[in-house]
């Protein structure tokens, strides 16, 4: 239980869904939060009915998806219950008194939000739900509206409506769009609602490619920009997902990196040295994980033995408190630093994974290799260890100089 709770102290205050999982690793309970940390914490902090505490009893194991939005957050946690059937997700599941999102059965299906899942003889519509919070629901079919644009009048009108002039329905009242194509769209929001996310990307950039070919321009803009909202809304995830993967491959990993920490060390003329350690989760910044040091052991100026005492400090610091450890380690420097790093690890015991990055021509070095790799700027590996070595630099820069500002005002 006390691993579960450091792993959960550990969880970010940020919006998402967590999974709780029983000592077999099946999932037994999907939920959404404003605040995963405090949302998970609350289950180990107050008093919880009999069936929640039955529930609790057999929790072993946290994880959790980060969304951009509530709204989003909601739409995961249903489609995410709808495919594992959790034990103890009994109102997503069989309540039916929540509201959903209505598709219907026809030549150009109507999109709408239904109170109550009660199909009529006959009735071949398609729901997505139930949505325990109405108003994150009308928040999401917004959403929808915006991105992908459909039919939710009853019957068509003589003219285009208001819905046509803002791009958010692409009017097959007056023949603006044909069945075909506008299936299409269905098909697309379907994808969205299951949070098929990989799929749904593939097929719109493919949908553009073909557009462009085909010289039809202002539907190929059309799609371009649907692709720019998805991700501008956080389902990007993919792109992150593809990173780790390609990171494990390169660097012979048994798992995904999923969690990442980087070090960097700033001083000026040996002036206030401080070290920074970010840590990314996913692909992503973990900022609630960021953690900075002052120099205290080192008085010249000697990055290799502030790099030691960083190091020493973080991981010796996680291995008393029993917390988790990173997947992999980024280093800030070149070969000498990663040694460095390695011997430090390997002192506390540790076997993690580690790399280093120079700033000038971005060799990276792995230990056991004697020449370091050189990437093509575009490849996804370096994309993403580049981007938590910058992150790592401009952490470690804004302490240094906070704290050369406020030495500066106390003389």
């Amino acid at each position: 239980m006390d691993r579960l709770k450091n792993k959960i102290a550990q969880l970010p205050e940020s919006t998402g869904v967590y999974l709780f999982k029983d000592a077999k690793g099946k999932v037994i309970y999907i939920g959404k939060a404003k605040s995963l940390k405090k949302r998970a914490q609350s289950y180990f902090s107050r008093q919880l009915s009999a069936k929640t505490q039955a529930m609790v009893a057999k929790i072993k194991d946290v994880e959790y998806i980060l969304t951009p939005s509530e709204a989003q957050a909601q739409i995961l946690e249903s489609a995410l219950v709808k495919e594992q059937q959790p034990q103890y997700n009994t109102s997503l599941k069989d309540d039916k008194t929540f509201p959903w999102i209505k598709i219907t059965d026809e030549d150009f299906p109507i999109v709408s939000i239904a109170r109550k899942k009660i199909k009529e003889r006959g009735d071949t519509s398609l729901y997505f739900g139930p949505y325990t919070n109405v108003k994150l629901l009308h928040e999401a079919f917004k959403l929808l509206r915006r991105i992908f644009g459909f039919r939710s009048c009853k019957s068509f009108p003589k003219q285009a409506c208001l819905y046509f002039r803002l791009r958010l329905c692409p009017a097959p009242c007056i023949k603006e769009i044909n069945s075909r194509e506008y299936r299409e769209i269905i098909k697309e929001i379907k994808m969205f609602l299951l949070f098929r996310q990989e799929e749904l990307l593939h097929k719109l950039a493919s949908k553009m490619q073909e557009l462009s070919k085909e010289q039809r321009f202002e539907e190929a803009i059309r799609v371009r920009d649907q692709l720019n909202a998805l991700s501008a809304i956080g389902q990007n995830r993919i792109s992150s997902f593809s990173e780790l993967e390609d990171l494990k491959a390169l660097l012979g990993l048994d798992k995904l990196p999923r969690r990442i920490e980087a070090f960097d060390i700033s001083n000026i003329a040996g002036k206030e040295a401080t070290g920074s350690m970010v840590s990314f989760y996913n692909g992503r910044p973990d900022k609630d994980n960021y953690r900075r040091y002052r120099i205290k052991t080192v008085k010249e100026i000697d990055d290799y033995k502030m790099l030691r005492e960083v190091i020493k400090r973080r991981y010796a610091r996680l291995i008393k408190e029993n917390q988790l450890l990173p997947d992999l380690i980024i280093i800030d420097g070149g070969k000498g630093h990663l040694a460095v790093a390695k011997e430090e690890t390997k002192g506390l015991g540790l076997g993690i994974s580690l790399v280093s990055i120079t700033k000038d021509k971005e060799n990276i070095y792995i230990p056991g290799r004697l020449n370091p790799i050189r990437l093509k700027s575009d490849t996804s590996a370096l994309n993403l260890i580049r981007r938590v070595r910058d992150e790592a630099h401009r952490f470690a820069l804004a302490y240094h100089h906070l704290l050369r500002k406020k030495k500066a005002l106390a003389q």
